[in-house]
């Protein structure tokens, strides 16, 4: 983390300002002022998924521990094999998995073998069973069927001992749990779990439940923010809808910074809005507040929050449901792996081509919403979900992915290629 002011990292920033700020240069911003969880535990292998692995795990064997059939076979001493023509060969007897075959392999011998068994001392190369014939009880191998070491995996081909088997800052997958479980290890330390604070603000909103008068909705956006933040296995806190009174603001917000690692608030960013989110932000802590070159989603608060001995971090999100969504995407995820300690990469963007023209003004960073389908052709296409207000939550809902046209992107023609951040695994 960075200990510096807000000031004193956007000072850093070439060309700062918060009236027009790039997208770029708006996360580069976060990752320099949001700090990491420090706190380690220790969690049984099967209660670590998704959790963030805080030290390097050093593999304590070799995997595999001992050279290997990776087929299931006959195992034999390639020096056997005839130079020319084929290779008939006695069995000496069988080698299972879990029961190596002891004793000596005399030349002009083979030994069966099942997949995974141990090789036997002397014997270097496996021929797969379907490749040979039985003659008169001996093994007959056709020329040319396998190459000296072929199907055979050495001692520590997958992991040597020593060596990093899983490297601290990594979200761990299913895959990752089998790993630790290959090593004998029954517990993993991992950063404890990043505890994030939301809550939505606003008069008109209303929870499910309760009586829709007129010009009030729904509140839709802590359904949206606790969906995503299930997505990164961080501890949700849902504070509710918090009322648009400077006292009920303030505590909300004391509440929230001393509970939690980031708040998240939705709401009450905009210019001219007729509320005291800003104010009661801005008075408990650094509070930066950002028009940023973007569409949708242009205003938004970024800053520490809470008593000195513990401040959380502000992610002061706009109001419209889908900007609330574009915003948490574009800044608070990473943001937020970040805190947890997770070693983040960028997410992947597939390359479509565009169903039609999509009009885009250079100076900005648009997020259009876009269904993408594989065509006949096998080529990747991509087309809008028709209105892309911000209040629109439906052009969100029918999306399966995001067309991010870049800052200095100018109109996309019908067939150009454009960059989408498809939602499968995200959203």
């Amino acid at each position: 983390m960075n200990n510096n002011s807000l000031a004193d990292i956007a000072s850093c920033l070439s060309g700062y300002d918060p009236n027009a700020l790039p997208v770029a240069q708006a996360q580069a911003f976060i990752s320099q002022m949001v700090p990491r969880v420090q706190v380690v535990e220790s969690l049984a292998i099967r209660s670590a998924l998704g959790r963030v692995l805080a030290r390097d795990v050093i593999s304590p064997i070799d995997v595999p521990a001992h050279d290997n059939s990776a087929m299931d076979g006959f195992a034999l001493r390639s020096a056997d094999m005839a130079a020319e023509g084929d290779t008939l060969l006695a069995i000496a007897g069988t080698g299972l998995a879990g029961a190596q075959f002891e004793g000596e392999v005399p030349a002009g011998h083979c030994v069966r073998i099942m997949t995974g068994a141990v090789m036997p001392a002397g014997l270097d190369t496996v021929v797969p069973q379907e490749f040979t014939k039985l003659v008169d009880g001996k093994v007959l191998l056709p020329a040319g069927v396998v190459r000296a070491g072929d199907n055979r995996r050495l001692a520590g081909e997958d992991l040597k001992r020593g060596a990093p088997a899983l490297r601290a800052g990594r979200v761990l997958h299913p895959a990752d749990l089998g790993l630790l479980a290959s090593l004998g290890q029954a517990e993993v330390p991992v950063r404890r779990r990043l505890r994030v604070a939301f809550f939505s603000t606003g008069d008109e909103l209303r929870s499910i439940g309760e009586p829709l008068d007129a010009g009030c909705v729904y509140d839709s956006n802590r359904y949206t923010i606790w969906g995503m933040l299930q997505r990164l296995g961080v501890e949700a806190i849902d504070m509710g809808v918090v009322r648009d009174d400077r006292a009920a603001l303030e505590a909300a917000f004391r509440e929230a910074a001393a509970c939690a690692d980031a708040v998240i608030t939705s709401g009450g960013v905009s210019v001219g809005e007729a509320d005291h989110t800003k104010q009661v932000m801005a008075g408990l802590g650094e509070v930066l507040f950002w028009k940023i070159a973007m569409r949708p989603g242009r205003p938004m608060a970024i800053g520490r929050i809470g008593e000195p001995g513990h401040q959380a971090v502000l992610f002061g999100l706009p109001g419209n449901p889908v900007a609330v969504m574009v915003t948490f995407y574009a800044f608070v995820r990473d943001a937020l792996l970040r805190m947890a300690g997770a070693e983040g990469a960028p997410l992947p963007m597939l390359r479509a081509a565009s169903a039609g023209p999509i009009r885009k003004k250079a100076g900005r960073t648009e997020y259009q919403r876009g269904i993408v389908e594989r065509g006949a052709d096998g080529a990747w296409t991509v087309r809008i979900t028709g209105s892309q207000g911000s209040g629109v939550l439906r052009s969100m809902s029918e999306a399966n992915g995001l067309i991010v046209l870049g800052h200095e992107q100018g109109n996309v023609a019908a067939g150009e290629l454009v960059d989408v951040l498809p939602f499968e695994g995200l959203i």
